[in-house]
């Protein structure tokens, strides 16, 4: 799709919005140029999405929810919390302790989650949020409010991760996926890594420089690397996901972490016929693969290699104890009886359309993907016993 195809098919920006991500370009074509006239994609996605003050995450937009960018599964059902929720139930059950959700959206899972957990008379010691963006901090603190205040009150927001390692659940959805990447090209049967440079007229453009020992290394042990991969092969690497599962496993001291998200085990991933990658942004409910347009306004995502966190956990001592679709995981953790306990005919209807959202493979229920990290924790996870896909890994 060219840059002008997508732009042609997304809504018009405001004069606000221009002014905006006009100066979200100034910042990124200054360091271009402070580096030299060329600046690597990770760099380019880390501006883009967490610059202070001006990046996606650190601005004031709308992300969530129908009235934002994209929509998350927390916010097609409160189905999905529940779910979670008595997974963690186990969990909480053996270890004790609280839950930490990183990056908590609106607040709806952890809405859904803890009201599951009061019927169950098992809230959690405590539930911190650690969220990046002040803009969903404040709706968080909007939503949760109106919770009772038996559960309010064990809620806390962090702006770091604990210093003391928590018993407990650790929950991230849809987190890794917004973690930045590098991009790469095969030329000439050589990896390539992709960045951004400028035009003569002042234009971002996508460029090309030589890869660097730990951009080579990398491709190199991806199944189907190159030379096996020909000219024209594009795709992505995240080298940050493994310091941030390391820094998560070290923040659990007995329990679970528990990743929901999209993407593939890294055989899948980087096929050979996979040859675009999976880079995608998402502006007012559409997809599109320009990420040089709509700067500090649009989400930037890639799918997550689990193969690749699977190896750096179990280097941190984590346990994979699970990996599986999320429509397994959620159908093994009741999803089907939850639709079957509506009270009445119109509200059972209406759960299960949301039902089918969460798990129809067109859907979210097969590109996402749920897999349990544990340290200490013997229990058998509900959520993976209708499938296991870590032979996949």
């Amino acid at each position: 799709m060219s840059a002008s195809g997508v732009r042609s098919m997304l809504p018009a920006l405001t004069p606000e919005e221009r002014s905006h991500s006009d100066l979200v370009g100034a910042l990124i074509r200054a360091e271009i140029e402070a580096a030299g006239g060329w600046l690597s994609f990770e760099r380019f996605m880390e501006l883009a999405l967490y610059a202070p003050g001006l990046g996606y995450y650190s601005a004031g937009s709308l992300k969530l929810g129908a009235g934002g960018d994209f929509v998350t599964a927390p916010e097609v059902s409160a189905l999905f919390g529940r779910c979670v929720a008595r997974q963690c139930l186990e969990v909480l059950r053996e270890t004790g302790g609280g839950i930490l959700e990183l990056g908590a959206g609106t607040g709806a899972l952890a809405a859904a989650l803890l009201e599951t957990l009061d019927a169950q008379g098992a809230l959690p010691e405590r539930y911190a949020i650690l969220e990046v963006s002040a803009d969903l901090a404040a709706r968080q603190r909007t939503r949760l409010a109106a919770l009772a205040p038996r559960i309010r009150g064990r809620i806390v927001w962090l702006e770091r991760l604990p210093a003391t390692p928590l018993r407990g659940v650790i929950l991230a959805n849809e987190v890794a996926d917004a973690l930045p990447c590098r991009r790469f090209t095969v030329e000439g049967g050589a990896v390539r890594e992709l960045g951004v440079a400028l035009t003569p007229d002042g234009a971002l453009s996508s460029a090309a420089a030589d890869a660097d020992a730990m951009l080579e290394s990398a491709c190199a042990a991806l199944s189907g690397a190159p030379p096996r991969l020909a000219d024209g092969y594009t795709s992505e690497v995240c080298l940050r996901l493994g310091a941030w599962i390391a820094s998560l496993g070290e923040c659990l001291e007995r329990g679970m972490l528990l990743l929901l998200d999209y993407g593939l085990p890294r055989s899948h991933y980087y096929h050979p016929q996979r040859l675009s990658g999976t880079l995608r942004c998402h502006f007012r409910q559409r997809a599109h693969d320009d990420p040089l347009i709509n700067l500090g306004l649009q989400d930037i995502t890639a799918w997550v290699d689990f193969t690749r966190v699977a190896e750096v956990a179990t280097d941190t001592g984590l346990e994979v104890a699970g990996f599986a679709t999320q429509a397994a995981f959620l159908l093994a953790l009741g999803l089907d009886r939850l639709v079957a306990e509506a009270g009445d005919a119109p509200e059972r209807a209406r759960l299960a359309g949301e039902a089918r959202r969460l798990v129809m493979p067109e859907e979210m229920g097969e590109a996402f993907k749920a897999m349990a990290l544990t340290r200490g924790c013997a229990t058998p996870l509900a959520g993976f016993t209708l499938q296991d896909l870590r032979r996949q890994l």
